[in-house]
């Protein structure tokens, strides 16, 4: 990874992760350059909380940076952030359930990011993510991490694979997540026992109703719960507060577990049914993201939740930027809005954005 005097900027959030990501570059010999990404909040929020760029973390980052000796400026991307959350709220009124951070990934993190250090005339950008850049078939690709329970690789298929090459991704050759504390606790850096982030950083408390409260109401207004023949089982207070595959908070007793499998925005309608009801064979995405050129129809792994686990599915182009997958087992919860991503072994192909299961 060693490339003495080329320039990089790291995103610093002000968590353990980016800390020791920059202290591997400077150990390699690179010129770093912190940079804290405020990327803001719903209006209203108490900036004062834990998310992911509050002053709390502003000061850990500039503490870090301070005691690695590199320079932190600040990014201010909150302007980038509105139509995010307003795509965000979007989703949830459609009846789909987003993926943000993927989409901060694409548009900010990583885009925003690099404009400025194009601007800057730095070589690389580089973050905390867990996951790594590789060399696969003469080209650079992401992979998964060496850390297999806390691989993000998942969350950057939507990097444009242009840019690729111009990545760095230092804790993804790192095995767990206890061996990047051990190496800050090592360099004595204050944030070796932070806990990690865990909130949607513009929704304050994980609160996403909210942003619905002020963005798209629609999707809290009350409705039908049913079953697969139509028939009413209770009532809802928006269908915006479900997710395909959710058993949790139904508050319906039928006598079995019961999933929602679908949800109907233009009658406000929530389907729930047993286990079977919500297992699928294949889905369809849409708007892909393709890191190297696929053939028509190839045999890949499928990963289709942060925490899925990839299962094994024939893949085949249904135009320009439109595919389908058929799973070799049912899958559960083929949810439509989230992201189903595609690799080679270790190695991601690209993904897309799930339209429904079939």
């Amino acid at each position: 990874m060693s490339e003495n005097g080329k320039k990089v900027i790291v995103a610093m959030s002000g968590g353990v992760d980016s800390a020791v990501a920059a202290s591997m570059l400077i150990e390699a010999g690179y010129d770093v350059t912190g940079a804290f990404m405020c990327l803001g909040r719903s209006g209203g929020a108490d900036t004062s909380s834990r998310g992911c760029c509050s002053p709390a973390d502003a000061a850990d980052a500039r503490l870090v940076a301070d005691m690695l000796g590199i320079d932190l400026f600040v990014l201010d991307l909150g302007d980038a952030f509105a139509p995010l959350i307003a795509d965000f709220a979007a989703e949830y009124a459609a009846g789909r359930t987003p993926n943000p951070c993927i989409h901060c990934n694409t548009r900010i993190k990583f885009g925003r990011l690099l404009d400025r250090a194009n601007s800057l005339g730095v070589d690389y950008i580089a973050t905390g993510h867990y996951a790594r850049i590789v060399e696969f078939d003469g080209r650079p690709a992401i992979a998964r991490a060496a850390a297999g329970g806390k691989d993000q690789s998942y969350a950057l298929f939507g990097i444009p694979r242009e840019v690729l090459g111009r990545i760095l991704l230092p804790v993804g050759e790192i095995e767990d997540k206890a061996s990047v504390r051990d190496i800050a606790r090592r360099l004595g850096l204050v944030v070796h026992n932070k806990p990690d982030s865990q909130e949607i950083c513009f929704a304050p408390d994980d609160n996403y109703v909210s942003i619905l409260e002020s963005l798209a109401p629609q999707a809290l207004a009350p409705g039908d719960i049913v079953d697969s023949s139509g028939a009413v089982l209770g009532r809802h207070e928006g269908y915006g507060r479900f997710t395909i595959g959710q058993r949790r908070g139904l508050r319906i007793a039928a006598g079995v577990p019961m999933y929602v499998t679908k949800i109907d925005p233009a009658t406000a309608t929530v389907t729930i049914g047993p286990r079977d009801e919500v297992m699928s064979r294949r889905l369809k995405a849409s708007r892909a993201n393709w890191h190297r050129d696929p053939p028509q129809e190839f045999s890949a792994t499928v990963q289709i939740r942060y925490n899925h686990s990839p299962r094994r599915a024939e893949v085949s182009l249904t135009g320009d930027d439109t595919f389908e997958a058929e799973f070799h087992e049912p899958v559960s919860a083929i949810t439509p809005g989230q992201a189903a991503v595609i690799y080679d072994g270790d190695h991601m192909l690209g993904g897309g954005w799930i339209d429904g299961g079939v």
